[in-house]
């Protein structure tokens, strides 16, 4: 077996280039041809990417977290190209839907190794001027996005605990969005909202943020997204909300809605949406199923 194993373009010199050389060092042991793949940016990183595919490899790994198998993702969708993932990333939320413990960079490359594949979905964006991306855990948007780009912007702490630091700031100035859905849901009716909303979340996987379980019943097989919507409320009583989204046990909060869907439509003016903890379009986006899109090495879902 070839595979083109992706280390995360920011950190060339640093902790995820070690896990890579690792990786890679653990999947020659096992008899796996690996080349390492690394650009100067994320869009030389893809661009690498995109050429190793074409020359030809069997499978494509990745040593990062969501941001970088995000990257890997855009390459892959519909190929039948399998997706390994090494998960030592800030956050590794969609490895962990696939079953691979945090951190572990030999039992993750043992899983590629031992050649055992699966298919899963991903979820498809479509933006107002017709470009496509793809997502496989969390799509946000409204406070979580802010929540992102906070987080983002902080250099300490790294991993989950920064992102709590943000949910925390960004409350001081929680407030309703004015947003328009329109989602087609599991049995093929057709539901639309429109009024203030604090989030507007859609999840392939269960979990974003480094493992908040905010979408708790997703399933990235089951051919549907998770749409989670939190209605304005007081700071306090939102705050109060926050042990039940940490236990994922908020689905019973009258201003939490949940619903399973076949699509979704969210528009909301000077809202940036975040999808697997990167940017990935200014609403109104649209987003719906690919399934079956993704092939991966994973000991279980």
């Amino acid at each position: 077996m070839k595979v083109a194993l992706l280390a995360n373009p920011a950190a060339r010199a640093g902790a995820h280039t070690g896990a890579a050389m690792r990786a890679a060092a653990r999947l020659r042991e096992r008899g796996v041809q690996t080349a390492i793949v690394s650009g100067g940016s994320a869009a030389e990183s893809s661009s690498l990417l995109r050429t190793a595919i074409d020359v030809g490899v069997d499978a494509v790994a990745v040593a990062g977290g969501d941001g970088t198998v995000h990257l890997a993702l855009q390459q892959l969708a519909g190929t039948g190209i399998p997706l390994g993932i090494i998960p030592v990333g800030t956050g590794n939320d969609f490895a962990a839907t696939l079953g691979l413990r945090e951190l572990d960079v030999v039992a993750a490359a043992d899983a590629i190794a031992a050649g055992a594949t699966r298919r899963v979905d991903l979820a498809r964006v479509t933006g107002a001027d017709g470009s496509v991306a793809f997502f496989g855990s969390v799509l946000a948007s409204g406070f979580d996005s802010k929540v992102n780009d906070r987080a983002n912007a902080m250099r300490w702490p790294r991993g989950g605990s920064r992102y709590n630091i943000a949910i925390l700031r960004e409350f001081v100035t929680l407030r309703g969005i004015p947003y328009e859905l329109d989602l087609e849901l599991a049995d093929g009716t057709s539901e639309r909202f429109a009024g203030d909303l604090v989030m507007a979340t859609v999840g392939n996987g269960r979990t974003y943020g480094g493992g908040i379980p905010i979408c708790p019943d997703a399933d990235p097989a089951d051919g549907l997204l998770d749409v989670v919507t939190v209605r304005p409320a007081g700071r306090l009583r939102l705050l109060r909300l926050l042990p039940r989204v940490y236990r994922g046990t908020h689905a019973s909060v009258p201003e939490v809605t949940m619903r399973k869907a076949r699509s979704a439509r969210l528009s909301a003016s000077g809202v940036t949406a975040y999808a697997d903890g990167d940017p990935i379009g200014a609403l109104p986006l649209t987003i719906d199923v690919a399934r079956g899109a993704l092939t991966v090495f994973s000991p279980q879902l």
